[in-house]
């Protein structure tokens, strides 16, 4: 007898060679709008489903997860970040959870990358001189921002991400400085020419640059606070690509304004998909929507993950990727 094939519903619009690749074997509920489900169609989703496959944008809570029928064994996020899982919950209820780690680092290091250099360099300002068709030519005084080559630049979190930032920053002749929640061992440390920073505070206050690539959790949730970024210098920049809620946006946003920081470069945000409109009138702060992991390349291998992880549990094995306690 043919084994029974896996009902999957899916949150959001993937790309279509994974979405082809997941009817071929498995019983497949896709969302064609891909507008983010509700909590009505969510909770039918995990009332149904024998696996969901969730996004970033959806909140998987213990209320819903309250709803989930008797089926639901496995919850392949779609995803690195898997901060809008109640892991614990689920975990309790016998649902596995997966996500899929590795894939985006670089992608991730690229964009971290490109707004390191976007905001000292005051690119945004100097794209809209153009686009106003306000500019009048070369200027010894035009435009004039900081170099980062001499630098110092602070990692928050130093996991597979913040280490791809580091060897691109180390290219581009900054100083490599890091805070984390572990120590990494001294070779790795060696290859990066990081320096260890055991106090947060004391990095902040010293750093030109500061790149958080830290992931969401209770611990991190407003690690950046108003005190801590207050020690940072008022000449001294913030790159965000990681998750909104590690830095008190709010705080943020005021010092930006009141010129207590030179700038800010950020892909995330606090209360996302909102922004605040204080942020988006300054001149010296790039705002992206969540594109950091956005490439056909990367967006691709996420599916393969995921399938992956569908496809090992259904023969009856862990999933590669699942996430374990000792990762919350």
């Amino acid at each position: 007898m043919a084994r029974k094939r896996l009902t999957v519903v899916v949150t959001r619009k993937l790309p279509e060679a994974v979405e082809t690749r997941m009817r071929e074997l498995f019983e497949v509920k896709l969302n064609d709008s891909d507008e983010p489900m509700g909590e009505e169609a969510l909770a039918e989703a995990v009332s149904t489903a024998d696996v969901l496959v969730p996004t970033v944008t959806d909140r998987i809570d213990q209320r819903l997860l309250a709803k989930s029928g008797e089926n639901l064994k496995l919850i392949a996020n779609y995803g690195a970040g898997f901060d809008h899982i109640d892991v614990e919950t689920a975990r309790r209820r016998g649902i596995l959870v997966s996500y899929t780690p590795g894939v985006l680092t670089e992608d991730t290091a690229d964009m971290t990358m490109a707004l390191i250099l976007a905001v000292p360099r005051r690119i945004k300002e100097g794209i809209q001189l153009i686009q106003s068709g306000d500019w009048r030519g070369w200027s010894p005084t035009g435009i004039m921002g900081h170099r980062i080559w001499g630098k110092r630049l602070g990692i928050l979190g130093m996991g597979r991400i913040g280490q791809a930032v580091a060897r691109r920053a180390r290219a581009f002749g900054l100083q490599v400085h890091y805070h984390n929640r572990r120590r990494l061992h001294e070779d790795i440390e060696t290859e990066l020419e990081a320096t260890y920073w055991e106090s947060l505070d004391q990095m902040l206050a010293r750093m030109d640059i500061v790149s958080v690539n830290c992931p969401h959790t209770p611990a991190t949730f407003h690690l950046l606070s108003a005190r801590r970024l207050k020690l940072m210098k008022p000449e001294a920049y913030i790159v965000n690509t990681a998750r909104g809620e590690v830095i008190d946006e709010n705080a943020l946003t005021r010092m930006l304004v009141k010129g207590e920081l030179s700038g800010a470069g950020l892909d995330v945000f606090e209360h996302a998909p909102t922004v605040n409109p204080r942020l988006m009138a300054l001149p010296n702060v790039v705002l992206l929507p969540h594109m950091g992991s956005a490439t056909e390349e990367g967006r691709f291998e996420m599916g393969e993950k995921v399938i992956i992880n569908i496809k090992t549990f259904a023969d009856g094995h862990r999933p590669p990727d699942q996430v374990l306690p000792s990762m919350l």
